[in-house]
């Protein structure tokens, strides 16, 4: 137990993750907190933003390649993510609103998710990157509501990149700007994680709730 609890804390750590897991498992993890349900814990903001701090070594532990090809691979794991999250929905979205909550699934995330869809538009697929929670999600509703396949891997690609190369690159120069900001990682990673958070939270606690429908497919 004090073994998962130990691992758990490390999965959350974005530092930890660039210098013990390197490329491999920040790929996992911007897959897994993309597109399956079980990733909506994961640090993907402030996980982006430090990988861009650490550019060069990330580069150098994987063959040296330019930090851009780098950017372009998350990227394309962003992507796979969303589109396994939209099969996902499309198979089994149904059963997922009458599955009781464990600890890696929680019903009202989903319907989170879901108002939030219906509010944004085939948009909601984009806006969705930069929320916690809600980006885990919003490709499996998305599958569940049936949406164009065309039109949803516009919206997925055009999102992946954006929200991977903007939190990269602000990193990255900022890194540069600012050489000591390696030394305050983790007040920083904690800024980001309530200006990301923040407005979920809020929503989950003081938004209306909204009224769950027997039919998830309108």
């Amino acid at each position: 137990m004090d073994q998962l609890i130990e691992l758990f804390k490390h999965l959350i750590n974005p530092e930890w993750i660039i210098e013990h897991g390197g490329l491999y498992l920040l790929l996992l993890i911007i897959f897994a907190e993309t597109g399956l349900f079980v990733g909506f814990f994961l640090p993907g903001d402030s996980l982006l933003f430090v990988a861009g701090i650490y550019g060069g070594l990330l580069s150098e532990h994987f063959y040296n390649v330019p930090f851009g090809v780098i950017m372009f691979m998350i990227s394309i794991a962003g992507v796979l993510g969303n589109f396994v999250g939209f099969w996902f929905g499309r198979k089994s979205g149904p059963l997922l609103f009458s599955r009781k909550d464990t600890f890696f699934f929680k019903k009202k995330y989903l319907y989170q998710a879901k108002e939030f869809y219906e509010k944004h538009g085939g948009g909601a697929i984009f806006l969705a990157r930069f929320l916690p929670i809600i980006r885990t999600f919003a490709p499996i509703v998305a599958g569940i509501v049936q949406m164009e396949r065309k039109k949803f891997s516009f919206y997925n690609i055009i999102s992946s990149f954006t929200w991977v190369f903007s939190m990269m690159l602000a990193g990255h120069y900022l890194d540069k700007a600012f050489p000591s900001l390696k030394e305050h990682l983790e007040l920083i990673v904690i800024i980001l994680i309530l200006i990301t958070t923040l407005p979920v939270i809020f929503k989950l606690f003081f938004g209306k709730a909204k009224t769950p429908h027997p039919d998830v497919n309108e």
